[in-house]
């Protein structure tokens, strides 16, 4: 099992890089970057709060580091071109030697779409846009030329030179819906999802039976999944946590406990469990004490 930060877009420039320069220096599989312009609401009311913007982060992050894989989690292709993610993404592989994975998604977030005047589609058309939009990408991360006429957008002799310097710069979907998952099995690498282990059990079926569907082996794609994680000894709070709108969503417990819930994901067969900060503490300090515990008495139990 590999494991890889992921660091609320709400901190403070100096705090992100510095997390990020932690999970290198403890070889740390991977640093993930939300990708919004502002806190969500759930509707289409703005609610306050910084949020910096992933793709300034990131060439900060490739700089500061040498070993961690890095990328958003995840790019919605409802607010951006598909042309210019494949330029953003294969330069920031130039910049990082090599570590970039684009994440992609189809776009959810309601006010940060209202306040820009970006439209959020319908559902339906929300993914085939996606469906066109990541076609776009991969070809132009692969091919010297790429030529598409689909719907939503036209292409014709696009170019993204240079080409990336990973053989194959990887593509990951976040998502739990099937006919997404079908999209992600077709067209990406690498998978990813929500949930504490009953949760991504649910969502894992889906994304297998999506992958059996159009005749692509499931284990062939890198697979990742995130929790809310509460490291806590005082069992009654872990208890209110599970029991909670966001328990399904959430690993609350003891060391013992969150490893043993991390074991769950193996059985599962996922690849990779992404640790966001978001719970883990109210401070700086409390947060990067918080994955060195996990570096410290977590990873190596597992």
């Amino acid at each position: 099992m590999r494991f890889s930060l992921w660091p609320s877009p709400e901190r403070p420039v100096d705090e992100i890089l510095d997390l990020a320069k932690l999970a290198d220096d403890l070889d740390w599989f991977g640093f993930w970057f939300a990708d919004h312009y502002m806190a969500n609401s759930g509707s289409t009311d703005f609610a306050p709060g910084d949020v910096h913007e992933v793709w300034s982060i990131l060439p900060a992050v490739a700089a500061l580091t040498s070993k961690v894989r890095l990328g958003p989690l995840v790019s919605p292709t409802s607010v951006h071109h598909p042309a210019l993610l494949a330029n953003r993404a294969v330069t920031l592989d130039h910049v990082s030697n090599g570590r970039m994975v684009l994440g992609l998604g189809a776009g959810w977030q309601i006010n940060e779409h209202h306040a820009y005047g970006i439209e959020l589609e319908a559902p339906g058309h929300r993914v085939s846009r996606f469906e066109e939009a990541i076609q776009i990408v991969r070809s132009m991360f692969d091919n010297e030329h790429t030529n598409f006429a689909g719907d939503f957008y036209t292409m014709t002799e696009a170019t993204c030179d240079p080409k990336p310097i990973q053989d194959t710069l990887p593509i990951l979907v976040g998502t739990g819906g099937s006919r997404m998952c079908r999209i992600t099995a077709r067209h990406a690498q690498e998978w990813n999802t929500w949930g504490g282990p009953d949760m991504a059990a649910g969502a894992r079926e889906t994304f297998e039976k999506s992958c059996e569907a159009v005749d692509v082996d499931p284990t062939s794609l890198h697979t990742s999944v995130q929790a809310l994680f509460f490291m806590t000894d005082d069992a009654d709070k872990a208890a209110k946590i599970s029991a909670s709108e966001t328990g399904p969503r959430s690993i609350a417990g003891s060391d013992d406990f969150i490893v043993n819930e991390i074991g769950r994901y193996a059985d599962l067969g996922f690849n990779e469990v992404i640790i966001p900060d978001f719970t883990l503490g109210k401070t700086a300090d409390d947060r990067r004490e918080a994955y060195e515990r996990f570096s410290a008495s977590i990873i190596p139990q597992l």
